[in-house]
C-alpha cells in the first residue's frame, strides 16, 4: 500500500524535496525508509548537508519553492532558521534534516535509525 501525503504520494514528495536540495547543490543526501520501523515519527526522513548558513537558507528555500510547486505542498512545521546549524521541515510524513556538516556529524541521525533502509541519492 502506498502511503499518501494529501493528495501527492510520499515517494512523489520525496523526490521533489531532492530535487529542490540538489538545485541549491545540497550534498550527501540520504533517504531513511522508517515505515517498517515501530514508534517511529515519519515514514521517511530526508537528511543533506550545506556548507554555509546561506547555502542552508537557499536549500529551505528551493524545497518549499519546488514541493509548493510540484504538489501544491507546504511544511507543517519549520524550525532551526535562527541558529542556521539544522533546519526542520516537517511534512508530516516526511522529515527534512538539513545540516551543517560538523553538527550532522554530531547528531548521526542515520546511526540512530540504524534499522531503517538508507537510500543515497547521487549528488547532481
Amino acid at each position: 500500500m502506498v502511503e499518501k501525503v494529501d493528495s501527492v504520494t510520499a515517494e512523489k514528495l520525496s523526490k521533489y524535496i531532492v530535487k529542490g536540495i540538489q538545485e541549491k547543490k545540497g550534498t550527501d543526501i540520504v533517504i531513511l525508509d522508517l515505515k517498517d520501523i515501530g514508534n517511529a515519527i515519519a515514514d521517511y526522513f530526508i537528511i543533506c548537508t550545506g556548507t554555509s548558513d546561506t547555502q542552508i537558507d537557499a536549500i529551505s528555500d528551493s524545497v518549499d519553492k519546488v514541493v509548493a510547486e510540484e504538489a501544491n505542498e507546504k511544511p507543517w512545521h519549520r524550525e532551526g532558521f535562527k541558529n542556521k546549524e539544522w533546519i526542520l521541515l516537517d511534512y508530516v510524513n516526511i522529515v527534512v534534516h538539513i545540516f551543517k556538516k560538523d553538527v550532522r556529524s554530531f547528531y548521526s541521525l542515520e546511526e540512530l535509525w540504524g534499522d531503517a533502509k538508507v537510500i543515497h541519492v547521487d549528488d547532481e
